[in-house]
C-alpha cells in the first residue's frame, strides 16, 4: 500500500517542509555517500579500509564525514580497540539495522531497475 505525503503529514504533522528535522535526516541518509556506506555496512562490522574499498569512489575525507555524520544521528557505531596498530571498526547500530530493513527494498529497486532508466 503506497502512503503519500498528505496522509503522513495527517499522522505525523508538518513534516518534510523547510527547516523540519525530517530534511536534515533525509540528507544525511540519502546522500549519495550515506547509502553506500549504510549499504556496505548491512553485510557486517567493517575497518576503514575494508569501508574505503567497498564504497568505490568515495574519497577518505567524504569517508571520514560520512561516518562522523551518520555516528551522531546513531545510526552507525565506532568501535576503537587500544591495540598497536590502532584498530577502529564501524558497525550498524540498532537504529541503523532498523533503517536497513526499510531501505532495502528501495535499494533493490534501484539495482533491478538502473539499466532500464539509466538508457532512455
Amino acid at each position: 500500500m503506497v502512503v503519500s505525503l498528505a496522509q503522513i503529514r495527517e499522522r505525523s504533522g508538518e513534516v518534510f517542509v523547510e527547516g523540519c528535522p525530517t530534511r536534515v535526516v533525509l540528507d544525511h541518509i540519502m546522500s549519495k555517500w550515506g547509502v553506500l556506506v549504510l549499504l556496505a555496512l548491512t553485510d557486517g562490522t567493517h575497518r576503514w579500509g575494508e569501508l574505503r574499498r567497498e564504497v568505490e569512489g568515495i574519497s577518505e575525507k567524504m569517508l571520514a564525514s560520512t561516518l562522523r555524520t551518520l555516528e551522531a544521528d546513531g545510526l552507525v557505531a565506532r568501535t576503537s580497540y587500544p591495540e598497536v596498530p590502532p584498530r577502529v571498526e564501524y558497525a550498524l547500530t540498532d537504529r541503523g539495522d532498523d533503517l536497513m530493513r526499510h531501505m532495502l527494498p528501495l535499494v533493490e529497486w534501484v539495482a533491478r531497475e538502473a539499466d532500464g532508466i539509466v538508457a532512455r
